[in-house]
């Protein structure tokens, strides 16, 4: 065998063992919060710090679940990880509007983003997707719903070095996030899109206008049973 082709077996095996580690870690994480992501490391190296309280689920109001589904990704209860429809719309036209706020991706591929990739655009960007893909899916099938959701609003950044719901309610509201009021809680996902420009306090004129809307869509989606059941904790 050409040291070519042993340097491909090589790294073709180094992948799977990563690939196999990650999935481990994957399942592991159902159980156990991530200990840090890549973009909460990105915080702490770039100076911004980093402002994290991890709680459970029932420790996050419903206010703030039904906010972050109205305001991100209105069909969560119910798609297997993708909005294919939504994303076929985007794709089609760029002006088109649709029932969430956010872009095409669902509230499971910005948690498999968070936890296990990288942001960022550029070339690496296409490599991410495709991963994000699988562990898209994967977190479907062994976390459900529920644990997605729950590691979304932990995660997520929501302020210049403010990662999850409990930090962010602290931060604006000198309170917890069990106890945010609809306003507060639309306020808070209203600033995902870019958290870092888009400013909680004093509220930014997007953040403003998008915490309205979601206002809305929240007094829209709340009858939804699937929905009901998924936040009612």
């Amino acid at each position: 065998m050409s040291k070519i082709k042993k340097s491909l077996v090589w790294i073709l095996k180094t992948v799977l063992k990563l690939f196999l580690l990650s999935v481990l870690y994957l399942v592991v994480c159902k159980w156990v919060m991530p200990p840090i992501t890549l973009t909460q490391l990105g915080s702490i190296i770039s100076g911004n710090g980093l402002k994290r309280d991890y709680v459970s689920y029932d420790q996050i109001g419903s206010n703030v679940k039904l906010a972050a589904i109205a305001g991100e990704d209105q069909m969560f209860p119910s798609h297997s990880g993708f909005d294919w429809a939504a994303l076929k719309q985007s794709l089609r036209s760029d002006k088109g509007k649709r029932a969430r706020g956010a872009a095409a991706s669902t509230i499971s591929q910005q948690t498999a983003k968070n936890v296990f990739l990288w942001q960022g655009s550029g070339v690496t960007r296409y490599v991410r997707k495709g991963m994000e893909f699988v562990y898209t899916k994967l977190i479907e099938w062994i976390w459900g719903k529920e644990r997605i959701l729950e590691v979304y609003l932990n995660v997520i950044e929501m302020g210049k070095g403010i990662y999850g719901i409990q930090a962010a309610a602290k931060n604006y509201y000198q309170k917890d996030a069990a106890v945010l009021s609809r306003n507060e809680a639309a306020s808070i996902i209203a600033c995902l899109p870019n958290p870092k420009r888009f400013t909680v306090k004093p509220r930014s004129r997007f953040v403003e206008f998008k915490t309205s809307w979601i206002l809305r869509q929240m007094y829209n989606i709340q009858g939804d049973d699937k929905i009901r059941k998924l936040i009612r904790k």
